[in-house]
């Protein structure tokens, strides 16, 4: 049985939003939870997917990892790192302001930043509630898989 959406489907889900008209269009399979929709937007692509970083559990199964260094690790930091190779973007739309900050207190599936890639806005949601202790990527810079972009002081 097939378990995770690719590529192709996914493009065929934003054809089927435009051959439709629709502004927007969600669906969830196996906790992946798809939020496509479009309109005017300065500089970016118009389609967009919220991705939830994965859990401990699934970092195991999948080769994904969110380990902290030494350093993170003794002050207690918890590592958000990138599911996927794209271009960093720390908000919606260059005249808007950053989804976060430095020393902001965030919550549980609070969007932190953007990642696109292949045309497509990947939303990256805090995985726990915690405070912003350093962004580790420039905003508009490329990013790999496994990446680190956010450590987290849990609360």
């Amino acid at each position: 049985m097939k378990s995770k959406i690719d590529y192709n489907e996914i493009t065929k889900l934003i054809d089927l939003l435009e051959e439709r008209k629709l502004s927007h269009f969600e669906l969830e399979v196996e906790g992946l939870k798809i939020s496509i929709g479009r309109g005017p937007t300065a500089g970016h692509p118009t389609e967009l997917i919220q991705v939830t970083p994965p859990t401990a559990a699934d970092t195991s199964k999948n080769g994904f990892t969110t380990e902290a260094s030494p350093e993170e690790a003794q002050n207690n930091l918890h590592v958000v790192s990138s599911p996927m190779v794209g271009t960093f973007y720390r908000s919606s739309d260059p005249s808007a302001p950053p989804f976060v900050e430095a020393g902001e207190t965030v919550k549980k599936n609070q969007t932190l930043c953007i990642i696109e890639a292949m045309k497509l806005m990947n939303e990256i949601e805090a995985d726990v509630d915690g405070e912003i202790a350093e962004i580790y990527v420039k905003n508009g810079k490329p990013v790999e898989y496994g990446q680190k972009l956010f450590a987290l002081k849990p609360l």
